[in-house]
């Protein structure tokens, strides 16, 4: 155990002393920089945005036909784009579209077909410029991805459009964004972010895994504990990140239930990456479901994660996930020894699902067997 500790202690201690001279590069293209030049090809809808006019704002998408996060953003964008209209210019530029394999006449022949959920200006890229000095300098985080230009022509955010870029438009505009704050936030989240994610292979060795034959191999959750309060006495900001807070609470929840429980409750109470990081609580509760007896206040906490996933889908995609969600947690429900809020999240689930034209009946069906089977629960 003591050498267990020593070692990961010494590994996270030379990477910790070590990350921003060898491993962790600030973006080449971050908050604060000027605008690299718009290369843009053919002009897919709208107007041929040519480059950053100063005095101008700008909001800058970049998609893909194959993405289906990016298209679950665009009609949201298009409403921002028509509520500032004459204020910001709205710009998607398509990229990555090698792996579709689609034409360029394919893609304009999306465009056309998606009529007023996408109702700002769209363009190709020329050649690969926008992905690599735009996308590629900027961390490379993959798509749907935002970037506002302000009125100086200097990036002011760089994010998920439908992470934040509401509110952070509204401050750029009224001059109440600040940009090196931001930036120092944004530099931190990567760096817990890398030094979180470093760890992952360390803690495999001692923690519970599906091996190449899909076998379960169980770890020693004494050790893994032992690991990771070695680990935060180094970097205490890593606590509540999604690897160590998953590791954590899986740990707890093999030795020690009531610790399980208070862990998770402080993991949905703070937030790590602007939120708290509740899908950890879902899948390992999920996980151990069928595999440990699971206490009815760890069920409960499984609720409360499932509120907060709940809350974060985005409103074009409510009626096709929430059912599904809602189901699950009247699950939960009943194991927490909680019926009426099993029966009350239950007919949530039918009542959204039944505002699905393509609902299957087979899962109304099956929705509405199991709320009859928990209003029997009362009697």
């Amino acid at each position: 155990m003591v050498k267990l500790i020593v070692l990961i202690s010494l590994y996270f201690s030379f990477f910790c002393n070590n990350i921003n001279a060898q491993n962790y590069q600030v973006p080449k293209l971050n908050f604060g920089d000027i605008a690299p030049p718009l290369y843009l090809g053919k002009i897919l809808k709208g107007n041929n945005v040519k480059k950053f006019e100063k005095g101008n704002f700008y909001v800058i998408e970049f998609w893909a036909t194959w993405c289906k996060p990016c298209i679950a953003a665009m009609p949201h964008l298009s409403i921002l784009s028509r509520k500032y209209k004459n204020v910001v210019t709205f710009l998607a530029i398509n990229v990555y579209e090698q792996m579709s394999k689609k034409t360029d006449n394919q893609v304009q022949a999306f465009v056309d077909s998606m009529g007023s959920k996408m109702d700002y200006n769209v363009a190709l890229q020329e050649s690969n410029h926008m992905e690599s000095e735009w996308l590629d300098a900027s961390g490379g985080q993959g798509i749907p991805v935002t970037f506002i230009v302000n009125d100086e022509g200097k990036i002011a955010w760089i994010g998920h459009p439908r992470g934040g870029l509401d509110s952070v438009l509204t401050k750029v505009l009224n001059k109440t964004w600040n940009i090196k704050e931001a930036l120092k936030k944004r530099n931190d989240d990567k760096y817990l972010a890398m030094l979180d994610d470093s760890l992952r292979f360390e803690l495999l060795k001692y923690s519970e895994y599906v091996d190449y034959q899909n076998k379960i191999v169980l770890g020693n959750p004494d050790s893994v504990i032992s690991a990771i309060n070695d680990i935060i006495k180094i970097e205490p900001r890593l606590k509540y990140a999604p690897l160590i807070g998953s590791n954590t609470f899986k740990a707890l929840l093999r030795k020690d239930q009531e610790l399980a429980y208070k862990f998770g409750k402080e993991l949905l109470q703070n937030k790590i990456f602007d939120e708290p990081a509740y899908y950890v609580i879902i899948d390992q509760i999920d996980w151990y479901s069928d595999k440990l007896t699971l206490l009815p206040k760890i069920y409960n906490l499984g609720t409360e994660a499932y509120e907060m996933k709940i809350s974060k889908i985005v409103p074009e995609q409510f009626i096709d996930l929430a059912p599904k969600f809602y189901h699950i947690k009247a699950d939960w429900h009943i194991r927490a020894n909680e019926p009426l809020k099993a029966i009350e999240s239950e007919q949530l689930a039918i009542d959204i699902l039944k505002r699905n034209k393509n609902l299957l009946v087979s899962d109304l069906k099956k929705y509405e067997n199991k709320l009859q089977e928990y209003k029997k629960t009362l009697f």
